[in-house]
């Protein structure tokens, strides 16, 4: 058996002789008729520019600590200084909304109040890496999402902007009680925002517009912003449901103390095991027509061709039967290396009670954060509990491997251990900002910070502008990595850029 590191771009022959006829001895050589290229030269070149700008910017900060300096700048250029503004987009209404009769959705000029800057700088990270990895991601397979089982970086984003929308809701939510609104009006709020949610989903960011004019014929149901509105709904309504007076504050007194995060919730619990009972029942148990109970495979040529109808297993089967072929993804990310025949939707209907439960992770951590507050210790130390626990339960249900577990980890089915593996990575990822950017204030979440801000648009601007002119050109070498790298860069930067303008101006779009 040879084996061989073939590089990109390289042109290879492989050369087979026979040496000796009687004794059926061959060789194999591998010739090199073209050197590779080193691929990965253009992200490190990126990452030296970027550098060298976030030198400069710490330089400028520096010499603007210098008074005289301070001073002829501050007297030349009079900018206004923008405090702390107010709660961003998907469950964090501000206490401005929380009084207002107006339910559609606005640009808002409001005035500051004090929160935590982390979970702005978690969304915005999470929303970042979305949109370079939405525009391209430089072409890098680690920047794709994964075929089937297994992560990439890709694969990371998604929950952690559902993760935090659950730490948002929260927040949130204990804001507007707090200030006397009721709970009809708090409920109709919910209502109108996951409406919204799903018709910008719906109607304007839809992959089959590429198709045509859109009609019912070809109209994609199923999608992100679809996805993030109805667990927007699930999670907010049961949270404000179940909600208790004192609960969140940590005010209720306690048998065990250590628990005051979790055990005054136990309804809300035994609502999200229930939806996950409900997952496993459907994913293993369903009978899909020519398909073996709970498969969890991509159809295809996967398992030799034997279930080449059968992507998705249960999760795809149900979409299909419910929303039908026509209204759900084409082109899922396992048609390539599986050459699947059937359309798979990976924001389908079964995955998304395992958003809900993702979501509902992260309004957990609002709880701590809640129940904990000011008391930094105890925060970052639940938060680290919660993301070892989760660790374990991926580590035994997945067995530590990538094909071999009980329950794989696959973005496509939003599995289980899927959830369970991103609810570990944003618990240490929100550990580590709390305390960089709200405890020890070492950093000020920038650039993350500012379209962390403005998600909704970002969001939405990135995809209906992504074939537009200066998010995207012509390029000469289609193949090229540095290019493709070049335009996906600029076109994230030009959103930051444009996040950061619109936070200077206070303005930000709501829903």
């Amino acid at each position: 058996m040879i084996q061989y590191h073939f590089g990109e771009f390289g042109n290879y022959s492989l050369v087979v002789k026979t040496l000796h006829t009687s004794a059926k001895t061959i060789s194999c050589d591998i010739i090199i008729n073209e050197g590779p290229i080193n691929s990965y030269l253009p992200i490190l070149f990126a990452f030296l520019v970027y550098s060298g700008i976030l030198a400069i910017v710490i330089i400028c900060r520096l010499v603007m600590k210098i008074g005289p300096v301070r001073n002829w700048v501050y007297k030349k250029l009079n900018p206004r200084e923008t405090d702390r503004l107010i709660n961003s987009e998907l469950g964090s209404p501000s206490t401005t909304d929380s009084i207002s009769t107006d339910p559609s959705p606005r640009l808002w000029r409001a005035t500051s109040q004090q929160r935590l800057r982390s979970l702005d700088t978690f969304r915005g990270l999470s929303l970042i890496i979305m949109v370079f990895v939405n525009y391209g991601g430089g072409k890098y397979w680690f920047f794709k999402h994964e075929s089937w089982n297994g992560l990439t970086v890709a694969d990371l984003v998604f929950p952690w902007f559902v993760f935090i929308m659950g730490t948002s809701i929260s927040l949130s939510l204990s804001s507007m009680l707090r200030w006397g609104s009721s709970k009809q009006k708090v409920l109709g709020k919910i209502l109108w925002r996951s409406f919204l949610l799903t018709l910008l989903g719906v109607i304007v960011v839809n992959p089959n517009y590429c198709l045509g004019a859109l009609s019912w014929e070809n109209l994609r149901i199923p999608g992100v912003l679809q996805r993030l509105g109805l667990t927007y709904l699930v999670v907010a309504a049961l949270e404000l449901l179940f909600t208790r007076a004192g609960a969140d504050s940590g005010t209720l007194e306690m048998s065990y103390p250590a628990l005051q995060d979790v055990l005054p919730f136990w309804p809300q619990w035994i609502f999200i095991l229930t939806l996950e009972v409900i997952w496993l029942c459907l994913t293993f148990l369903l009978p899909v027509p020519g398909c073996p109970r709970g498969y969890l495979g991509p159809g295809g040529i996967g398992d030799f061709g034997k279930y080449a109808n059968c992507t998705g297993g249960a999760a795809g089967y149900i979409d299909r039967l419910v929303l039908g072929e026509k209204h759900i993804y084409q082109h899922p990310s396992c048609n390539v290396l599986y050459q699947t025949t059937v359309p798979y939707d990976p924001e389908g209907i079964l995955g998304t009670i395992n958003t809900i439960l993702m979501a509902f992770l992260g309004l957990q951590a609002g709880k701590i954060i809640l129940s904990y507050k000011d008391q930094h210790k105890q925060i970052m130390s639940r938060f680290l509990i919660w993301s070892l626990v989760m660790g374990i339960i991926s580590a035994i249900l997945t067995k530590c491997s990538k094909e071999e577990g009980f329950i794989p980890i696959n973005k496509n089915l939003w599995s289980t251990s899927y959830v369970t593996t991103m609810s570990c990575f944003a618990f240490i990822l929100l550990l580590l900002m709390y305390y960089l950017v709200d405890v020890k204030r070492l950093w000020s979440g920038t650039p993350f910070f500012y379209p962390g801000m403005n998600s909704i648009l970002v969001y939405i601007g990135h995809e209906v502008f992504e074939n537009y002119f200066p998010f995207k050109w012509k390029m000469q070498d289609s193949q090229s990595h540095a290019e493709h790298l070049t335009q996906n860069l600029t076109a994230t930067t030009l959103w930051v850029i444009i996040s950061y303008i619109l936070y200077r101006k206070k303005i930000f779009w709501k829903i």
